[in-house]
């Protein structure tokens, strides 16, 4: 180690495959699910590999079998790859502020499962978000308003019964409306997709909700 660089020798370096269409194929959406909570506990315990990406992105020039969708905030301390100890070629990311779905965003999800044989969506929000306290303060800036309003609706059942001051001060009642804008996302999901609702019915893919916590790195999975 030289000042604040790190020399890694070649061996330390991880070269690990691509995943194949047979491979994908062969996955279960539980045994991702599984795959992403060791991933995530890796990270958490910052016992994190270093990845030839070099390699990696050639070997996946030639296609793409991620195992899961995952839809995040816009947030930059939220860096959902390395959250769940992931390469290149393994995850759809899509990110957008307070981790809210429209029709973009569900046809994004439909290609990367119905299409390309994702087997598992994760709807991830995360503690101190921003987009959250802006639509509990009922900021209204520019089209950021018209986003905001996709997350009123979590703002308002939340607050049914939630007990203590509803406001974008209180970290309590933005962490429950947190939650309760993953829930409400999740239902989106399956109300507005038939093509993912049906899947999920079959048994193809599974739909959960999760929640990243800023301070320890954890992700815990929602019920």
């Amino acid at each position: 180690m030289t000042g604040d660089s790190l020399k890694i020798s070649k061996s330390e370096v991880l070269s690990s495959p691509i995943l194949t269409a047979e491979q994908q194929h062969k996955l279960a959406p539980d045994s991702v699910l599984f795959r992403l909570k060791d991933g995530n506990k890796d990270f958490t315990e910052d016992n994190l590999t270093v990845r030839n990406n070099t390699e990696r992105v050639r070997k996946a020039s030639l296609g793409q079998y991620p195992k899961a969708v995952i839809l995040s905030c816009l947030d930059s301390r939220v860096p959902v790859e390395d959250v769940f100890h992931s390469g290149i070629g393994n995850l759809f990311v899509a990110c957008v502020a307070g981790n809210i779905v429209n029709e973009d965003i569900l046809g994004s999800m439909e290609y990367g499962c119905k299409v390309s044989g994702a087997k598992l969506i994760v709807v991830m929000g995360h503690g101190y978000c921003g987009a959250i306290k802006s639509a509990i303060s009922g900021v209204q800036l520019g089209n950021i308003t018209a986003l905001l309003r996709k997350i009123k609706p979590a703002v308002t059942a939340a607050g049914r019964n939630f007990n203590g001051k509803k406001k974008s001060s209180n970290p309590d009642f933005v962490q429950a409306v947190c939650v309760e804008n993953v829930r409400l996302t999740i239902g989106l999901i399956r109300s507005r997709s038939s093509i993912l609702n049906d899947m999920e019915k079959s048994g193809e893919i599974k739909i959960v909700g999760a929640i990243y916590d800023m301070n320890t790195g954890k992700v815990d999975f929602l019920d």
